[in-house]
């Protein structure tokens, strides 16, 4: 707040670039095997307990070596890289909306895709501006509760849910959820389930889920790592609802980074780690039954 207006002290200013896989993000589904221009600013609107990027999303300007980069720059820096997509990621773009504007709108023209890796917590009115040039997007469906949302991300558990309803109803932005499983906090049988229940009903049954692992990080140090036990019962209970593509991230998992087709269960993007091994796709579909895989290909 300057003389009474107020201005985005995060325009134009990133904490640094890198050239990621888009499945770092985690995007399964969207140009999968292709690199992604990545970067974030400091803070965020969110105050995780266990944030694994707290250093620059609890960090102020002053704290962090930022860079200096207008809109241009960051398309200028895409096309020296050869990226055909930008992320807006480390912390939430929400906080930096109007600098993901002028660059997605750049990256438009310039036929580069936008990616938002986001909490999805935003104000109906500014959603639909940060998110008009908008390819695809990253959510964080970090719980399945209200007292989690509250207590350890001082957020909310509707305003979430209401951006994903939007972005599945009322959008053409393709989508994944992520949700990181933190021991006896959001890691119940029965969360999961209600969780995966509201999203077959909500969203649909095409909607990729990555169950990914918790480590210990900022204020949440005296939690233990996720067990992969834990992200595979999680996965199963997703996979036996209904829900065609689900995953298993920050853990070493070939069957849990693959995708199948959810008809003949042929594997058509075989994955180690963050590399893919093999695209057996044709023109967007499985080549041995010919159905339509989900997402952008």
């Amino acid at each position: 707040n300057i003389n009474g207006k107020l201005y985005s002290i995060g325009y134009g200013r990133p904490t640094g670039f890198a050239v990621d896989p888009v499945e770092k993000k985690p995007l399964s589904h969207f140009y999968p095997g292709t690199d992604i221009l990545s970067f974030g600013t400091a803070g965020c609107n969110l105050g995780c307990k266990f944030c694994q990027n707290w250093t620059t999303s609890k960090s102020k300007y002053d704290e962090l070596r930022s860079v200096e980069a207008s809109p241009e720059d960051v398309i200028k820096i895409a096309k020296k890289y050869n990226t055909p997509s930008i992320a807006f990621t480390y912390n939430d773009p929400t906080i930096f909306g109007e600098y993901v504007i002028d660059i997605s709108k750049l990256a438009r023209e310039e036929g580069i895709n936008s990616v938002m890796v986001t909490a999805g917590y935003i104000d109906k009115e500014a959603r639909k501006d940060v998110y008009k040039y908008i390819d695809a997007a990253n959510v964080d469906l970090k719980a399945f509760t209200e007292q989690f949302y509250h207590k350890i991300t001082f957020s909310h558990l509707n305003d979430v849910l209401d951006t994903l309803y939007w972005l599945k109803h009322e959008t053409d932005i393709w989508f994944e959820i992520t949700t990181l499983l933190i021991p006896d906090e959001n890691d119940s049988q029965e969360e999961i389930q209600q969780m995966c229940d509201w999203i077959l009903e909500n969203l649909g049954d095409q909607v990729p889920i990555h169950f990914t692992a918790f480590h210990p990080d900022f204020k949440m140090l005296d939690k233990t790592r996720t067990p992969t036990s834990t992200l595979n019962m999680a996965r199963n209970i997703a996979l036996k609802s209904g829900i065609k593509y689900v995953y298993v991230g920050n853990v070493h998992s070939l069957e849990g980074q693959t995708t199948y087709c959810p008809n003949c269960k042929e594997p058509l993007i075989i994955r180690d780690w963050h590399s893919v091994i093999d695209i057996k796709l044709k023109d967007g579909k499985c080549w041995k039954c010919d159905t339509k895989i989900a997402g952008r290909f």
